[in-house]
């Protein structure tokens, strides 16, 4: 099941996404909560509901499709956790994830602009699976990490490397406004195997990035366990699981974003995600 949060000239609702159509979930008893969807009896419940009632209905090119989480309590990022972007900057395999964070306010929507400040020079793309918390966990076993997922999306983590690299850290690079591209959709935990799914970035309609999360060093139950040790994840905390091979910034010649520019970034079984580079106006 595709759930996604969308926008009509009325309002901002929830629905659960078929064949280009959205059942709007509005004024049942089944809306939806990051809670709820965690739970594999509510997703049961409302496959049910979408089968056998009459719910209002969109078609997606009508609505404006949204984050499924516009402002995560946290947003935690996994640094090179795939063999390919490892090989690609000549860097040992980590032998524990590599966690960075980005800030809250960074996450926009399908189709809205990735705005290119005007201060940096070395804007860079980075398609992600990412991985929505829908239940408070701790220290997680497997098991529990499993159980803690509302669903996945796909998410652009978009990178100022020139702030990234002058700083020695990632968190200003990584944290202005709009960089963290986030949907179409909310996959549910039954919809994808996220330790086996293709994901893909192109630029222009030219493909940059071709792999596969089967690539991970850290998959994510792995990620969820080793995060929990060290913090709380509460509900709409989203991980950022790592990106491939192929970013801008390892090419030769460097293939930097430029105002002007689309990115489309995909995940198998999520979807595209796709957004337009602008200038930073003054």
């Amino acid at each position: 099941m595709r759930l996604s949060r969308f926008k009509t000239a009325e309002t901002v609702a929830w629905g659960v996404v078929e064949n280009g159509t959205i059942h709007s979930l509005t004024g049942t008893r089944y809306e939806p909560t990051l809670e709820r969807i965690s739970s594999a009896g509510y997703r049961r419940s409302l496959e049910k509901k979408v089968r056998e009632s009459n719910l209002q209905t969109y078609d997606t090119e009508d609505v404006s499709l949204l984050a499924p989480v516009p402002q995560p309590p946290k947003i935690v990022c996994v640094g090179m956790n795939y063999h390919d972007h490892a090989e690609e900057q000549d860097e040992e395999v980590p032998e524990k994830p590599l966690l960075f964070g980005k800030a809250p306010t960074t996450v926009t929507n399908p189709g809205d602009p990735i705005v290119h400040p005007a201060a940096l020079e070395e804007v860079d793309y980075e398609v992600e699976l990412g991985v929505v918390i829908g239940s408070t966990t701790r220290s997680a076993t497997r098991k529990e990490a499993k159980q803690a997922v509302a669903g996945y999306t796909v998410i652009n983590d978009v990178s100022g490397r020139d702030a990234q690299f002058d700083d020695g850290q990632f968190f200003r690079g990584k944290s202005y406004d709009t960089f963290s591209p986030m949907g179409p959709v909310l996959a549910t935990p039954e919809e994808i195997d996220p330790n086996d799914v293709s994901l893909s970035c192109k630029v222009n309609g030219v493909e940059k990035q071709s792999s596969s999360t089967s690539n991970f060093i850290f998959d994510v139950f792995e990620l969820i366990s080793y995060i929990s040790d060290a913090m709380t994840l509460v509900p709409g905390d989203v991980i950022s699981t790592g990106t491939p091979g192929g970013v801008g910034i390892f090419r030769e010649p460097r293939e930097l974003l430029e105002p002007g520019d689309e990115v489309s970034v995909a995940v198998e079984g999520i979807g595209e995600l796709c957004n337009p580079v602008t200038e930073e106006q003054h």
